[in-house]
């Protein structure tokens, strides 16, 4: 690749005037000279090294997006990025990056040891985490000493080291749960793929909305959804029969939702004639199962490109009001929930 220096020499010009012309700081420039460099440059076919320019500047001008490949949300050939709210998502950064001037580099790995020893030694300007559990995004952010945003991340002892990007999960699965108790629904089974982070918070908007209504909680009414063994028959088999004992169930999410119909389907079930069903996201998976599905509407594209606008924000030294920024969410009814007029007992 031709140099700066060369192409001023070869034109008899001083290398800041070349270097004016191919950055635009054409102010004290002639038209000849303009003209004259830029018609060597398209000989040459010249492409500016961008990464010398940015090192220079004391920036890489990329974005790291780190997501934790979870061990139980692993249903389809281990691609994390199969999952819709994940791949919206992921678009969602993608875009306000590029759009930003910056660049995208994404990292899956399901080993945070892995991610710590990686993002050492990153020359990334900032960091996005995703699906991060526990105190992982604490052990990352204090490892990376430059600006961190997270996404749906519940740290069990926030240090206060990164922004995260949420929702209020709790209140926002309460007012799905109350929509089926103000149905005349009083037997709702929650389902989902684990007990913690996002997940734990819905189970609690759960508990609260029957509490609120005199509901008595059990543990049989909490259904664990293995992902990587749904396709197995006795396994599905028995989450579809202890179904018999309900006439409704939240799903922490459309995709399990949509699977748990399929299987409930193919043993006979009504839906939403024997059993009501509500979902969390609101993606492609809600509009083409049939029934359509009643859902919490999320929108994943903002969730990335809020977490997104955040970290570049905090990467050009501007200060962000709040560690915590919560997106609105609201209730989808499509045809998966029926009302039932005397409460059964």
């Amino acid at each position: 690749m031709i140099t700066i220096k060369e192409i001023a020499s070869r034109l008899g010009l001083s290398t800041t005037t070349v270097s004016n012309v191919i950055h635009g700081k054409t102010r004290e420039v002639s038209a000849e000279t303009i003209e004259r460099v830029q018609r060597f440059l398209e000989e040459v076919e010249y492409v500016p090294n961008i990464n010398a320019r940015n090192l220079a500047q004391g920036q890489s001008k990329i974005i790291g997006v780190v997501l934790k490949s979870l061990e139980f949300r692993r249903w389809n050939n281990d691609n994390i990025l199969s999952d819709p709210f994940v791949s919206e998502t992921i678009g969602g950064i993608e875009k306000a990056v590029r759009e930003a001037g910056y660049y995208m580099m994404l990292y899956i790995s399901d080993d945070i040891a892995e991610i710590l020893q990686h993002v050492s030694i990153w020359n990334v300007d900032g960091l996005i985490l995703f699906c991060m559990m526990d105190d992982d995004a604490d052990r990352v952010a204090a490892k990376y000493h430059k600006p961190v945003v997270c996404i749906d991340t519940y740290s069990s002892g926030h240090s206060g080291n990164f922004v995260n990007v949420g929702l209020d999960d709790e209140e926002d699965t309460y007012k799905a749960v109350r929509y089926l108790i103000e149905n005349g629904h009083r037997r709702i089974a929650f389902l989902t793929d684990n007990s913690v982070g996002v997940d734990r918070a819905r189970f609690w908007g759960y508990r609260k909305a029957l509490a609120e209504a005199g509901i008595e909680y059990s543990d049989k009414d909490f259904f664990l959804l293995r992902p990587g063994e749904i396709k197995q028959g006795e396994y599905t088999e028995e989450l579809c029969t202890r179904a018999h004992n309900y006439t409704a169930m939240f799903c922490c999410s459309d995709i399990y939702a949509a699977l748990m119909m399929a299987e409930l389907k193919d043993r006979g079930f009504e839906i939403p004639g024997d059993i009501s069903v509500i979902g969390f996201d609101d993606n492609l998976y809600s509009r083409v199962c049939s029934p359509r599905l009643t859902t919490v509407h999320q929108n994943a594209d903002e969730k990335g490109r809020v977490a997104a606008a955040t970290l570049i924000r905090l990467v050009r030294g501007e200060m962000i009001e709040t560690k915590e920024i919560r997106l609105k969410t609201h209730l989808v009814i499509r045809d998966t929930v029926r009302r039932i007029e005397a409460p059964d007992m």
